[in-house]
C-alpha cells in the first residue's frame, strides 16, 4: 500500500493491523483519535478507506448488530478480515490523508458503481406528506425515504405504463396546484383525490400509493387478489359505487399485464436474469425481471471498464441494483451469464436480505441460457448505441423534463424572443427544437404591429404578448369550435411534414424574467389556453428558470443537461430574433435612400417595392425594367439607376 509515495505494509509499528479472528477484543485497543481506518479483505487488498474523528467508535460502529445497516455495508463487513488504521493529528490532515489515500488504491466499495443518468427511474417521494410520482434520473434525492424504482430502458414505454397507472388510481397529476383556493379538472372526472385542497386524507392517499408500488414490483397478481377482496367487501356492504371504481381498478390494471411480453409462460418462478456486453472502454448490461414467466422490466446499468474485468463489473452492477431493491422485490433465481468472483458470498447476501433462499447460478444449456442470449443480444445493440454517442440530446430533454416535472416527454420545445433598439424595427423570433436539436424549417419571424411600440418608446412586455397571440389564436379558435385540444396535440405523427395540423409545443420557453412569463401567460389566458400549455422563462442574468405561480426562480443548477439545453434554446431565439431585426433595420435604412431620389414620392416608393419585393431586386434591376414598374417612367428609372450605380457611366441595358 502507498501513503504519499510511501510504501506501507502491515503490521509495522505505526500502522496498526488487526485480524479477524480477536476483532472484538482489538477494536478496544484502537486508540480513540482522529485519524484514517482501512478495511482488507482475504487477500490483503483494501476494500473501503474511511476517517474518523473517534476511530474506534466509528470502526465499532461497522460491527454492532443493528437493522439500520444498508445493504451495501453489511455486504462490506461480510468481507473484512483485517483493518488498519493510521493516526493523525487532526481532522484535516485526516480529510487529506483520506482523499489521497483513495485515489492512490481505488478501493472497491469507495469506487461504486456509478449508474449512467441516461437511464431513467420512477420515483415515490414517501418522504412527503402526499409522497409524488414522477420520472427520474437522479436516484439520490437526500431523503432517506424515497424510493427509486428502475433504471428502465425504455423511456417510452415508462411513460405510458405510468399515464395508465395514474387513469387506473387517483392520483395527483400536477406537480403544482393550478388554483389556490379551488380544484381543477381532474379532481370532477375522478382522475385526482383533490390533494392541492386536502380533499383526502394523507393516510388514504398512501394507501393508493402502495398499491402503485405493487404494480411497479410486478406484484400485479398479488394486487389483483387484494382489489378483488376488497370489491367483495363493498358489494356486501351495498357500496356499489366504490365496487365499482374497484372492478374497474382490476381491469385496468389486466390489460396493463397484457402488455407485457410473456418470455416463458409454463414458468412459475420469479427470476432476474443479468448480461453484459463490453468493449475496451464501456460496459452495457441489461437485467430482465421475469415474474411469473412475464417480462414486466427490463433494466440497464452502464460501467467503465478500465477499472474492473467484466467478471467484476458483473458482480459490481449485482451488489449495486440489489442493495438498492426493496427485499421483496429480490427474485428466487437470479440468472448470471458467468459465475461472479464471490458468487457464493454474494447468494449467501441476498438470501439474507429477501428472507428466504436466492440461487445464484449461470446455466450453460437449456431454455435459461437461450434466456441469456437474449439479453445478452439487448445489452449488445445498447452498447452499439452507447458507443456512438448519439443519446447526448435525449438526456437533455429527458433532464429538463424532470427539471419541470412535466407529464409528458418535451419533445417538441418552442422559445421565444423579441429584438429592437429603443423601439425601432422590433421583432419577435420563434424558435423550434426538436429532441433536443434545431428544426430550422418550423422557425417563424414577427414583424411587431402595435401602434403602442414606435421608436423612442419600447415595450417588450405589449411586444412578447402580441407575439404569442398571434401564434396560437388559431389553436384558441380550434378550441372554442370544439371544446376540447386532445385529438388534434395527439397528432404529432411526424413534426417534419408541414401541412398537418400538428405544431401544439410540448413546452414554451420565454426569453425573460417573471415580467415576460407573466405577459405571455395574460394572453395565454385571454385565448382560454393556459391550461393546455405548458411554459417556463429563462432569465439572462443569472440563467434563473421561473414557472407559472411561482415568485422565486426553481432550484437549478447551471451546467445540468436540461438547462443547457434551455441555454441553447433561448441563445438561438436571441441569434435569429437579432439577425431579422438587423435584416429589417437594414431594409429601412435603404429604403429610406429610395427617398433621396428625385421624382420618388411615398407613393412611388411603396409601389416600386411592391412591384420588386425587395431593395437587392431594385439594385440589380436595368433601365428597362424599373421602367416597367408602375409609374416609373424612362426618366425616374435612369435617375434611380445612377443613384445605385454613380461610378458606372454605361446606361446600356
Amino acid at each position: 500500500m502507498e501513503l504519499w509515495g510511501l510504501t506501507i505494509e502491515p503490521m509495522k509499528n505505526k500502522y496498526q493491523m488487526i485480524e479477524k479472528n480477536n476483532l472484538e477484543e482489538k477494536i478496544a485497543d484502537i486508540p480513540n483519535l482522529t485519524g484514517c481506518y482501512l478495511f482488507l479483505d482475504k487477500n490483503q487488498h483494501i476494500i473501503y478507506i474511511g476517517k474518523s474523528i473517534k476511530l474506534r467508535n466509528r470502526i465499532r460502529s461497522y460491527f454492532r448488530k443493528s437493522t439500520d445497516i444498508s445493504p451495501r455495508i453489511d455486504l462490506m463487513v461480510r468481507q473484512i478480515v483485517g483493518i488498519e488504521f493510521i493516526v493523525t493529528d487532526n481532522e484535516e490532515e485526516a480529510l487529506a490523508l483520506e482523499s489521497n489515500l483513495i485515489k492512490l488504491n481505488k478501493p472497491y466499495f469507495n469506487v461504486l458503481l456509478k449508474d449512467d443518468k441516461k437511464y431513467p427511474y420512477i420515483c415515490i417521494t414517501w418522504s412527503d406528506e402526499y409522497p409524488r410520482i414522477f420520472i427520474t434520473r437522479r436516484r439520490r434525492s437526500g431523503k432517506a425515504n424515497d424510493k427509486f424504482y428502475g433504471p428502465y430502458v425504455d423511456v417510452g414505454s415508462l411513460r405510458k405504463s405510468l399515464m395508465i397507472i395514474k387513469k387506473i388510481f387517483p392520483l395527483r397529476q400536477r406537480p403544482r396546484p393550478l388554483y389556490k383556493d379551488r380544484t381543477c379538472l381532474n379532481y370532477s372526472i375522478g382522475r385526482c383525490p383533490g390533494v392541492c385542497q386536502g380533499k383526502i386524507s394523507s393516510d388514504d392517499y398512501r394507501n393508493t400509493l402502495k398499491k402503485v408500488e405493487m404494480v411497479i414490483q410486478g406484484r400485479s397478481e398479488d394486487l389483483n387478489n387484494i382489489l378483488m377482496e376488497q370489491m367483495k367487501n363493498y358489494s356486501d356492504k351495498m357500496d356499489f359505487e366504490k365496487a365499482a371504481a374497484t372492478r374497474d381498478q382490476i381491469r385496468g390494471i389486466e390489460q396493463l399485464s397484457k402488455d407485457q411480453k410473456v418470455i416463458d409462460p409454463d414458468v412459475s418462478v420469479n427470476r432476474d436474469i443479468i448480461a453484459m456486453a463490453c468493449n475496451s472502454k464501456i460496459a452495457s448490461i441489461q437485467i430482465f425481471q421475469m415474474r411469473k414467466g412475464k417480462l414486466i422490466a427490463r433494466l440497464a446499468y452502464t460501467a467503465n471498464c478500465k477499472e474492473f474485468d467484466s467478471k467484476m463489473v458483473l458482480q459490481k452492477v449485482v451488489e449495486e441494483h440489489y442493495s438498492q431493491a426493496d427485499p421483496i422485490e429480490i427474485p428466487a433465481e437470479v440468472i448470471v451469464e458467468i459465475k461472479l468472483p464471490n458468487n457464493e458470498l454474494i447468494e449467501e447476501w441476498l438470501g439474507d436480505l429477501r428472507k428466504r433462499k436466492v440461487r445464484l447460478y449461470s446455466p450453460k444449456r437449456s431454455k435459461k441460457h437461450d434466456l441469456l442470449a437474449l439479453v445478452r443480444k439487448n445489452a449488445e445493440i445498447e452498447l452499439n448505441r452507447l458507443s456512438k454517442g448519439h443519446k447526448d440530446q435525449e438526456l437533455a430533454v429527458e433532464d429538463l423534463t424532470q427539471l419541470l416535472e412535466s407529464t409528458s416527454t418535451l419533445r417538441r420545445i418552442e422559445g421565444y424572443d423579441i429584438s429592437h433598439i429603443q423601439g425601432s424595427d422590433v421583432v419577435g423570433s420563434q424558435v423550434v427544437f426538436i429532441d433536443g436539436l434545431p428544426a430550422k424549417q418550423h422557425y417563424r419571424k414577427y414583424k411587431i404591429r402595435s401602434s403602442e411600440i414606435f421608436a423612442g418608446h419600447s415595450d417588450d412586455y405589449a411586444a412578447m404578448s402580441e407575439v404569442i397571440n398571434r401564434r396560437f389564436k388559431r389553436w384558441a379558435s380550434i378550441k372554442n369550435e370544439l371544446g376540447d385540444l386532445t385529438s388534434l396535440k395527439e397528432m404529432k405523427k411526424s413534426y417534419l411534414d408541414a401541412n398537418k395540423f400538428d405544431d401544439w409545443p410540448d413546452l414554451i420557453v420565454i426569453d425573460g424574467g417573471k415580467g415576460q412569463l407573466s405577459s405571455a401567460l395574460k394572453t395565454l389566458r385571454q385565448l382560454n389556453l393556459e391550461e393546455e400549455v405548458t411554459i417556463c422563462s429563462l432569465a439572462k442574468r443569472r440563467e434563473e428558470v421561473f414557472l407559472p405561480g411561482l415568485n422565486n426562480p426553481i432550484n437549478t443548477a447551471p451546467d445540468t443537461p436540461g438547462v443547457k439545453l434551455l441555454r441553447r434554446l433561448r441563445d438561438e431565439a436571441h441569434r435569429f430574433a437579432i439577425k431579422f431585426h438587423r435584416e429589417q433595420r437594414e431594409k429601412r435604412q435603404k429604403r429610406s435612400h429610395l427617398s433621396e431620389i428625385p421624382g420618388l414620392g411615398s407613393k412611388r416608393i411603396r409601389d416600386l417595392l411592391s412591384y420588386f419585393n425587395s431593395i437587392e431586386a431594385i439594385q440589380l434591376a436595368t433601365i428597362e425594367q424599373l421602367s416597367n414598374a408602375p409609374g416609373i417612367g424612362n426618366s425616374t428609372a435612369r435617375d434611380i439607376w445612377k443613384y445605385f450605380h454613380p461610378n458606372e457611366n454605361n446606361l446600356n441595358d
